[in-house]
Protein backbone atom coordinates (compact mmCIF):
# COMPACT_ATOMS: atom_id res chain seq x y z
CA UNK A 1 0.00 0.00 0.00
CA UNK A 2 2.83 2.54 0.82
CA UNK A 3 4.16 1.75 -2.89
CA UNK A 4 0.64 2.52 -4.03
CA UNK A 5 0.62 5.43 -2.03
CA UNK A 6 3.94 6.57 -3.25
CA UNK A 7 2.94 5.92 -7.09
CA UNK A 8 -0.32 7.74 -6.94
CA UNK A 9 1.61 10.92 -5.56
CA UNK A 10 3.75 11.45 -8.38
CA UNK A 11 0.81 10.83 -10.39
CA UNK A 12 -0.73 13.93 -13.11
CA UNK A 13 -4.19 12.92 -11.03
CA UNK A 14 -2.55 13.61 -7.53
CA UNK A 15 -0.95 17.17 -8.92
CA UNK A 16 -3.31 18.72 -11.40
CA UNK A 17 -4.85 22.08 -10.70
CA UNK A 18 -7.33 24.26 -12.49
CA UNK A 19 -4.38 25.97 -14.12
CA UNK A 20 -3.06 22.75 -15.75
CA UNK A 21 -6.88 22.09 -17.16
CA UNK A 22 -6.92 25.75 -18.98
CA UNK A 23 -4.07 25.36 -20.13
CA UNK A 24 -4.55 22.02 -21.82
CA UNK A 25 -7.76 23.47 -23.11
CA UNK A 26 -5.49 26.00 -24.94
CA UNK A 27 -3.69 23.56 -26.23
CA UNK A 28 -6.16 21.56 -27.61
CA UNK A 29 -8.13 24.73 -28.90
CA UNK A 30 -4.56 26.16 -30.74
CA UNK A 31 -4.47 22.56 -32.65
CA UNK A 32 -8.01 22.13 -33.62
CA UNK A 33 -7.64 25.59 -35.06
CA UNK A 34 -4.22 24.42 -36.88
CA UNK A 35 -6.34 20.96 -37.91
CA UNK A 36 -9.47 21.80 -38.59
CA UNK A 37 -9.33 25.41 -39.44
CA UNK A 38 -5.96 25.13 -41.25
CA UNK A 39 -4.87 28.71 -39.63
CA UNK A 40 -1.04 28.58 -39.71
CA UNK A 41 -0.73 24.33 -39.16
CA UNK A 42 2.50 24.04 -39.38
CA UNK A 43 3.03 26.27 -36.20
CA UNK A 44 0.28 25.86 -34.02
CA UNK A 45 -0.20 22.39 -34.19
CA UNK A 46 3.65 22.05 -32.93
CA UNK A 47 2.56 24.37 -30.29
CA UNK A 48 -0.47 23.34 -29.14
CA UNK A 49 0.86 19.76 -28.44
CA UNK A 50 3.80 21.85 -26.87
CA UNK A 51 1.17 23.36 -24.37
CA UNK A 52 0.26 20.31 -23.57
CA UNK A 53 4.16 18.62 -22.97
CA UNK A 54 4.52 21.79 -20.59
CA UNK A 55 1.29 21.49 -18.61
CA UNK A 56 1.20 17.65 -17.28
CA UNK A 57 1.34 17.92 -13.74
CA UNK A 58 3.84 15.84 -11.82
CA UNK A 59 5.79 16.37 -8.44
CA UNK A 60 8.34 19.54 -8.89
CA UNK A 61 10.13 18.96 -5.84
CA UNK A 62 10.90 15.52 -6.44
CA UNK A 63 14.11 16.04 -8.54
CA UNK A 64 12.74 14.10 -11.25
CA UNK A 65 14.38 16.93 -14.26
CA UNK A 66 11.07 16.80 -16.43
CA UNK A 67 10.20 20.59 -16.52
CA UNK A 68 11.44 22.93 -18.87
CA UNK A 69 12.53 25.07 -16.41
CA UNK A 70 14.38 22.21 -14.53
CA UNK A 71 18.04 22.17 -15.01
CA UNK A 72 18.82 19.02 -16.81
CA UNK A 73 16.22 17.90 -18.10
CA UNK A 74 16.21 16.86 -22.05
CA UNK A 75 13.14 19.92 -22.71
CA UNK A 76 15.19 22.48 -20.70
CA UNK A 77 18.55 21.58 -22.87
CA UNK A 78 16.10 21.91 -26.11
CA UNK A 79 14.68 25.22 -24.80
CA UNK A 80 18.12 26.02 -24.84
CA UNK A 81 17.65 26.96 -28.79
CA UNK A 82 14.93 29.35 -27.67
CA UNK A 83 16.34 31.42 -25.00
CA UNK A 84 20.05 31.86 -27.04
CA UNK A 85 18.10 33.24 -29.82
CA UNK A 86 19.44 30.17 -31.81
CA UNK A 87 15.95 28.73 -33.68
CA UNK A 88 14.79 32.04 -35.46
CA UNK A 89 17.94 33.28 -37.27
CA UNK A 90 17.94 29.51 -38.88
CA UNK A 91 14.19 29.64 -39.49
CA UNK A 92 15.22 33.35 -40.92
CA UNK A 93 17.77 31.69 -43.36
CA UNK A 94 15.15 28.82 -44.56
CA UNK A 95 12.86 31.77 -45.38
CA UNK A 96 15.31 33.50 -47.17
CA UNK A 97 15.30 30.16 -49.27
CA UNK A 98 11.74 30.39 -50.29
CA UNK A 99 11.26 34.13 -51.05
CA UNK A 100 11.27 35.38 -54.30
CA UNK A 101 12.02 39.37 -54.08
CA UNK A 102 10.93 39.85 -57.38
CA UNK A 103 7.86 41.64 -56.56
CA UNK A 104 9.58 44.04 -54.61
CA UNK A 105 12.30 44.74 -56.83
CA UNK A 106 10.07 45.54 -59.86
CA UNK A 107 8.19 48.17 -57.62
CA UNK A 108 10.58 49.64 -55.39
CA UNK A 109 8.38 51.61 -53.44
CA UNK A 110 5.91 48.94 -52.22
CA UNK A 111 9.35 49.03 -49.47
CA UNK A 112 7.85 51.84 -48.19
CA UNK A 113 4.32 50.00 -47.36
CA UNK A 114 6.49 47.05 -45.43
CA UNK A 115 7.98 50.37 -43.12
CA UNK A 116 4.99 52.04 -42.84
CA UNK A 117 3.16 48.48 -41.38
CA UNK A 118 5.78 48.62 -38.55
CA UNK A 119 4.30 51.53 -36.78
CA UNK A 120 2.19 49.04 -34.99
CA UNK A 121 5.50 47.49 -33.48
CA UNK A 122 6.26 50.99 -32.01
CA UNK A 123 2.80 52.74 -31.08
CA UNK A 124 1.99 49.76 -28.75
CA UNK A 125 5.77 49.85 -27.58
CA UNK A 126 4.27 53.48 -26.25
CA UNK A 127 1.17 51.86 -25.03
CA UNK A 128 2.75 48.80 -23.06
CA UNK A 129 5.09 51.42 -21.56
CA UNK A 130 2.13 53.87 -21.05
CA UNK A 131 0.46 50.39 -19.27
CA UNK A 132 3.62 49.97 -16.52
CA UNK A 133 5.59 47.55 -18.72
CA UNK A 134 9.54 48.30 -18.30
CA UNK A 135 10.93 49.36 -21.38
CA UNK A 136 12.54 46.29 -21.95
CA UNK A 137 9.16 44.55 -21.71
CA UNK A 138 7.54 46.93 -23.84
CA UNK A 139 9.98 46.55 -26.54
CA UNK A 140 9.06 42.95 -26.75
CA UNK A 141 5.26 43.08 -26.92
CA UNK A 142 5.36 45.61 -29.69
CA UNK A 143 7.37 43.36 -31.63
CA UNK A 144 4.06 41.60 -31.74
CA UNK A 145 2.16 43.94 -34.61
CA UNK A 146 5.15 42.72 -36.81
CA UNK A 147 3.53 39.91 -36.98
CA UNK A 148 6.87 37.66 -37.06
CA UNK A 149 6.75 34.71 -35.04
CA UNK A 150 10.76 34.40 -35.44
CA UNK A 151 11.27 37.83 -34.69
CA UNK A 152 9.00 38.28 -31.79
CA UNK A 153 11.02 35.07 -30.02
CA UNK A 154 14.28 36.49 -30.80
CA UNK A 155 13.19 40.19 -29.12
CA UNK A 156 11.72 38.61 -25.86
CA UNK A 157 14.39 36.22 -25.60
CA UNK A 158 16.73 38.72 -25.45
CA UNK A 159 14.76 41.93 -23.56
CA UNK A 160 11.99 39.66 -21.67
CA UNK A 161 12.67 36.16 -21.67
CA UNK A 162 10.28 35.62 -19.01
CA UNK A 163 7.53 36.65 -21.16
CA UNK A 164 8.81 34.82 -24.10
CA UNK A 165 6.25 31.81 -24.00
CA UNK A 166 2.99 34.71 -24.45
CA UNK A 167 5.17 36.93 -26.71
CA UNK A 168 5.39 33.66 -29.48
CA UNK A 169 1.54 32.46 -28.46
CA UNK A 170 0.46 36.16 -29.23
CA UNK A 171 2.25 36.54 -32.31
CA UNK A 172 1.56 32.83 -34.17
CA UNK A 173 -2.20 33.48 -33.19
CA UNK A 174 -2.52 36.34 -34.57
CA UNK A 175 -0.39 35.18 -37.65
CA UNK A 176 -2.88 32.26 -37.99
CA UNK A 177 -5.77 34.47 -37.57
CA UNK A 178 -4.79 36.83 -40.59
CA UNK A 179 -8.17 36.38 -42.52
CA UNK A 180 -10.31 37.29 -39.54
CA UNK A 181 -8.77 40.17 -38.13
CA UNK A 182 -7.16 42.27 -41.66
CA UNK A 183 -10.31 42.20 -43.83
CA UNK A 184 -12.55 44.28 -41.61
CA UNK A 185 -9.65 47.09 -40.98
CA UNK A 186 -9.31 46.77 -45.00
CA UNK A 187 -12.47 47.26 -45.72
CA UNK A 188 -13.10 49.92 -42.74
CA UNK A 189 -10.20 51.99 -44.54
CA UNK A 190 -10.74 52.43 -48.44
CA UNK A 191 -13.62 52.67 -50.63
CA UNK A 192 -14.95 50.50 -53.01
CA UNK A 193 -13.18 52.73 -55.76
CA UNK A 194 -9.82 52.44 -54.27
CA UNK A 195 -10.10 48.33 -53.91
CA UNK A 196 -10.89 48.36 -57.57
CA UNK A 197 -7.33 50.57 -58.82
CA UNK A 198 -6.06 48.23 -60.89
CA UNK A 199 -2.25 48.23 -61.04
CA UNK A 200 0.38 48.25 -63.60
CA UNK A 201 1.90 44.45 -65.16
CA UNK A 202 5.24 44.09 -63.10
CA UNK A 203 8.25 44.09 -64.47
CA UNK A 204 10.54 41.11 -65.44
CA UNK A 205 13.49 41.23 -63.12
CA UNK A 206 16.63 40.10 -64.66
CA UNK A 207 19.20 37.43 -62.92
CA UNK A 208 21.32 40.11 -61.74
CA UNK A 209 18.97 41.83 -60.24
CA UNK A 210 17.82 39.03 -57.87
CA UNK A 211 21.44 38.13 -57.08
CA UNK A 212 22.81 41.55 -56.16
CA UNK A 213 19.88 42.39 -53.73
CA UNK A 214 20.33 39.57 -51.31
CA UNK A 215 24.37 41.32 -51.01
CA UNK A 216 23.38 45.51 -51.21
CA UNK A 217 20.23 44.56 -48.86
CA UNK A 218 22.14 43.00 -46.38
CA UNK A 219 24.69 45.89 -46.55
CA UNK A 220 22.24 48.52 -46.30
CA UNK A 221 19.89 47.14 -43.45
CA UNK A 222 22.93 45.63 -41.53
CA UNK A 223 24.71 49.37 -41.60
CA UNK A 224 21.01 50.12 -40.70
CA UNK A 225 20.51 48.21 -37.55
CA UNK A 226 23.90 45.70 -36.53
CA UNK A 227 22.37 44.30 -33.72
CA UNK A 228 19.77 42.33 -36.13
CA UNK A 229 22.66 40.53 -38.07
CA UNK A 230 21.70 37.27 -37.00
CA UNK A 231 18.16 37.24 -38.65
CA UNK A 232 19.13 39.53 -41.40
CA UNK A 233 22.34 38.05 -41.66
CA UNK A 234 20.50 34.38 -42.30
CA UNK A 235 18.01 35.67 -44.71
CA UNK A 236 20.04 37.29 -47.38
CA UNK A 237 22.50 34.21 -46.97
CA UNK A 238 19.30 31.89 -47.36
CA UNK A 239 17.90 34.25 -50.34
CA UNK A 240 21.92 34.42 -52.19
CA UNK A 241 22.08 30.59 -51.43
CA UNK A 242 18.45 30.55 -53.83
CA UNK A 243 19.03 33.22 -56.55
CA UNK A 244 22.65 32.35 -57.17
CA UNK A 245 22.00 29.13 -59.17
CA UNK A 246 24.57 27.27 -58.03
CA UNK A 247 23.94 26.24 -54.80
CA UNK A 248 20.81 24.48 -54.79
CA UNK A 249 21.60 21.63 -52.89
CA UNK A 250 22.08 24.14 -49.86
CA UNK A 251 18.95 26.20 -50.51
CA UNK A 252 16.95 23.05 -50.58
CA UNK A 253 18.28 21.77 -47.64
CA UNK A 254 17.15 25.40 -46.49
CA UNK A 255 13.99 25.85 -46.93
CA UNK A 256 12.62 21.79 -46.62
CA UNK A 257 15.13 19.39 -43.95
CA UNK A 258 16.27 22.82 -42.11
CA UNK A 259 13.49 24.78 -41.47
CA UNK A 260 10.95 21.69 -40.79
CA UNK A 261 13.30 20.65 -38.06
CA UNK A 262 14.11 23.86 -36.30
CA UNK A 263 9.96 24.72 -36.82
CA UNK A 264 9.13 21.31 -35.07
CA UNK A 265 11.90 22.26 -32.05
CA UNK A 266 10.40 25.97 -31.77
CA UNK A 267 7.04 25.06 -31.55
CA UNK A 268 7.21 22.22 -28.94
CA UNK A 269 9.49 24.06 -26.44
CA UNK A 270 8.27 27.17 -26.74
CA UNK A 271 4.56 25.56 -26.30
CA UNK A 272 6.01 23.67 -23.54
CA UNK A 273 7.16 26.79 -22.01
CA UNK A 274 3.99 27.93 -21.22
CA UNK A 275 3.39 26.34 -18.37
CA UNK A 276 0.18 27.29 -16.11
CA UNK A 277 2.31 28.95 -13.00
CA UNK A 278 4.32 31.20 -15.65
CA UNK A 279 1.33 31.41 -17.81
CA UNK A 280 -1.64 32.57 -16.30
CA UNK A 281 -0.94 35.97 -15.19
CA UNK A 282 -2.58 39.46 -15.32
CA UNK A 283 0.35 40.16 -17.54
CA UNK A 284 -0.34 37.43 -20.16
CA UNK A 285 -3.45 38.40 -20.39
CA UNK A 286 -2.13 41.94 -21.14
CA UNK A 287 0.22 40.90 -23.00
CA UNK A 288 -2.71 39.11 -25.45
CA UNK A 289 -4.98 42.06 -25.58
CA UNK A 290 -1.99 44.15 -26.52
CA UNK A 291 -1.16 42.25 -29.26
CA UNK A 292 -4.07 42.15 -31.66
CA UNK A 293 -3.93 46.03 -30.25
CA UNK A 294 -0.85 45.60 -32.38
CA UNK A 295 -1.64 43.44 -35.14
CA UNK A 296 -4.77 46.37 -36.45
CA UNK A 297 -2.31 48.61 -36.08
CA UNK A 298 -0.05 47.59 -37.66
CA UNK A 299 -2.73 46.78 -40.74
CA UNK A 300 -4.43 49.97 -40.57
CA UNK A 301 -0.79 51.91 -40.85
CA UNK A 302 -0.30 50.07 -44.20
CA UNK A 303 -3.44 50.70 -45.70
CA UNK A 304 -3.32 54.07 -44.88
CA UNK A 305 0.32 54.59 -45.95
CA UNK A 306 -1.06 53.26 -49.53
CA UNK A 307 -3.66 56.08 -49.29
CA UNK A 308 -0.93 58.47 -48.56
CA UNK A 309 1.30 57.58 -51.21
CA UNK A 310 -1.42 57.60 -53.85
CA UNK A 311 -1.88 61.71 -53.15
CA UNK A 312 1.62 62.16 -55.11
CA UNK A 313 0.92 59.26 -57.75
CA UNK A 314 -0.57 60.15 -61.45
CA UNK A 315 -3.12 58.12 -62.84
CA UNK A 316 -2.25 54.87 -64.17
CA UNK A 317 0.31 54.78 -61.33
CA UNK A 318 -1.60 55.09 -58.00
CA UNK A 319 -1.29 51.55 -54.99
CA UNK A 320 -4.23 49.33 -54.42
CA UNK A 321 -4.37 50.59 -50.91
CA UNK A 322 -5.25 47.34 -50.19
CA UNK A 323 -2.04 45.94 -50.59
CA UNK A 324 -0.65 47.98 -47.46
CA UNK A 325 -2.42 45.31 -45.17
CA UNK A 326 0.36 42.77 -46.58
CA UNK A 327 3.34 44.88 -44.79
CA UNK A 328 2.81 43.03 -42.13
CA UNK A 329 5.81 39.77 -41.98
CA UNK A 330 2.82 37.03 -42.29
CA UNK A 331 4.08 35.72 -45.25
CA UNK A 332 2.56 34.76 -47.61
CA UNK A 333 -0.64 34.62 -46.03
CA UNK A 334 -1.37 38.52 -46.13
CA UNK A 335 -0.23 38.95 -49.38
CA UNK A 336 -3.10 36.04 -50.37
CA UNK A 337 -6.11 37.65 -48.09
CA UNK A 338 -5.37 41.21 -50.62
CA UNK A 339 -5.87 39.13 -53.56
CA UNK A 340 -8.87 37.45 -52.30
CA UNK A 341 -10.32 40.23 -51.13
CA UNK A 342 -9.46 42.36 -53.96
CA UNK A 343 -11.07 39.78 -56.23
CA UNK A 344 -14.60 39.92 -53.85
CA UNK A 345 -14.91 43.17 -55.97
CA UNK A 346 -13.51 42.69 -59.40
CA UNK A 347 -12.67 38.97 -60.56
CA UNK A 348 -10.46 40.13 -63.27
CA UNK A 349 -8.01 42.14 -60.73
CA UNK A 350 -5.40 40.30 -59.93
CA UNK A 351 -3.05 41.63 -56.72
CA UNK A 352 -1.61 38.79 -55.74
CA UNK A 353 2.07 40.02 -57.01
CA UNK A 354 1.80 43.48 -56.31
CA UNK A 355 0.92 42.45 -52.13
CA UNK A 356 3.94 40.12 -52.27
CA UNK A 357 5.93 43.14 -52.52
CA UNK A 358 5.12 44.76 -49.17
CA UNK A 359 5.14 41.29 -47.52
CA UNK A 360 8.64 40.61 -48.07
CA UNK A 361 9.87 44.00 -47.34
CA UNK A 362 7.71 43.56 -44.00
CA UNK A 363 10.01 40.35 -43.29
CA UNK A 364 12.83 42.76 -43.80
CA UNK A 365 11.17 45.92 -41.71
CA UNK A 366 10.50 43.46 -38.75
CA UNK A 367 13.59 42.16 -38.22
CA UNK A 368 15.68 46.01 -38.70
CA UNK A 369 12.90 46.92 -36.01
CA UNK A 370 13.66 44.48 -33.73
CA UNK A 371 17.59 45.42 -34.06
CA UNK A 372 16.48 49.12 -33.40
CA UNK A 373 14.88 48.29 -30.05
CA UNK A 374 17.51 45.58 -29.47
CA UNK A 375 20.09 48.43 -29.71
CA UNK A 376 18.27 50.72 -27.82
CA UNK A 377 16.80 48.98 -25.21
CA UNK A 378 18.97 46.15 -24.29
Amino acid sequence: MNILSDFLSYSGFANITWGHIIMIVIGCLLMYLGIAKSFEPLLLVPIGFGVLLGNIPFLTDAGLQLGIYEDGSVLNYLYFGVIKGIYPPLIFLGIGAMTDFSALLSNPKMILLGAAAQIGIFLTFLGASWLGFTPAEAGAIGIIGGADGPTAIFLSSKLAPHLLGIIAISAYSYMALVPIIQPPVMKLLTTKKERLIRMRPVRHVPKVEKILFPIIGFLLTAFIAPTALPLLGMLFFGNLLKESGVTERLADTARNGLINTVTILLGLTVGASTQATMFLTWQSLAVFSMGAVAFVIATAGGVLFAKFMNLFLKEGNKINPLCGAAGVSAVPDSARLVQHVGLEYDKTNHLLMHAMGPNVAGVIGSAVAAGVLLAVLQ
